[in-house]
């Protein structure tokens, strides 16, 4: 990881700023555009729980990195879980379960459904624990607050990107979102269709499966093996990573070219070198520090949004040079966190 942030940052210039004031910051708040300003401090050390989906990408390691700083400033106590992947949907169960049961004041989800941990957080509701929604998208009543950017609009920015690139012509597009029954998958996949109708783009679907590497290289290798004469590869960010190597090291045997719907440190590094053409950003760091600001004000009974998130930034290679790296990533050297809310 040190290796690739340092390259990146010395071939594109876009210098992060780390460090705890990272407001005010330009979001979506219900609906108004505005810069967010948080909390100074949190009136006492409140204990809060914070579930992730898993901690295989740097795209989770800098939401755990914002929550965790988050938290630092702001002087609350907080516990940070993740579940290993998509497939484990009972272990986010269990842990918001010893969440629970250790007394969290607060949690923070970022949910691998949409549905699981519903029965849990509508109990939540009735003991005046707030639930707030970070990144993937939870359908449950109870829900305090929700932390996050629309993964439709994510996919709609991104296939406009590709309808500017060509106006008017024909293209075909295969399609790789990711989990299937994921709730930031389904909405990307609703942007899509919603995109692409009446246009002159052709969607081929790649078929589902966990955002992991392995995963995501038997379903780009599936599609174009069915498919060998795609203009453009669009999918998560490992799927467009690893269709990017692919079509490195095959030559001249592929002519698409690789956008993802949502960007990561990998991704970037390979938008500054030409090898994919571009990502928008959900500014993932400042959703999770935005999290942990809405569970400190709900606890505090403060007004608070129903529904923030940071405006979405379209990056290629030229947009990239000005961009702010600690939005999307921790700083050189910091992995995951993960770490048990004190007793």
């Amino acid at each position: 990881m040190r290796v690739i942030c340092l390259t990146l940052l010395a071939l594109c210039g876009c210098l992060p700023v780390y460090g705890a004031d990272w407001f005010p910051t330009a979001v979506v708040s219900d609906g108004n555009l505005l810069d967010y300003q948080p909390q100074p401090k949190a009136s006492q050390p409140w204990r809060v729980c914070a579930l992730l989906p898993q901690g295989k990408d740097r795209y989770w390691w800098g939401v755990s990195w914002g929550l965790a700083e988050e938290a630092t400033r702001q002087g609350i106590q907080l516990g940070i879980y993740e579940a290993g992947g998509y497939q484990y949907a009972d272990v986010q169960v269990a842990q918001l379960q010893r969440c629970i049961q250790r007394g969290a004041d607060a949690v923070v989800i970022a949910s691998i459904n949409t549905t699981d941990l519903c029965p849990q957080i509508e109990a939540l509701r009735n003991t005046a624990v707030p639930v707030i929604d970070l990144v993937n998208r939870l359908e449950c009543a109870g829900v305090t607050a929700h932390s996050r950017v629309d993964f439709a609009e994510m996919a709609k920015v991104t296939v406009a990107y590709i309808l500017d690139r060509h106006p008017g012509k024909p293209a075909r597009v295969g399609w790789l979102p990711g989990p299937q029954n994921a709730g930031w998958v389904a909405d990307a996949e609703r942007g899509v269709q919603q995109a692409v109708a009446g246009s002159t783009l052709s969607l081929i679907s790649g078929g589902y499966g966990p955002p992991d590497r392995a995963s995501q290289a038997k379903l780009v290798r599936d599609l174009l093996q069915r498919e060998p004469d795609l203009d453009y590869l669009l999918g998560n960010a490992e799927a467009a990573a690893f269709a990017a190597q692919l079509k490195r090291t095959t030559g001249t045997r592929y002519h698409y070219q690789v956008l993802s719907f949502y960007a990561t440190e990998q991704l970037l590094a390979l938008i500054n070198k030409g090898e994919v053409l571009a990502a928008p950003t959900d500014a993932p760091v400042i959703q999770a520090r935005i999290a942990i600001d809405l569970a400190v004000r709900a606890l505090e009974k403060q007004p608070l949004p129903e529904r923030i998130g940071p405006r979405i930034r379209m990056l290629d290679k030229a947009s990239l040079q000005r961009f702010d790296m600690s939005l999307l990533m921790p700083p050189n050297g910091q992995w995951m966190i993960r770490q048990e809310m004190p007793d």
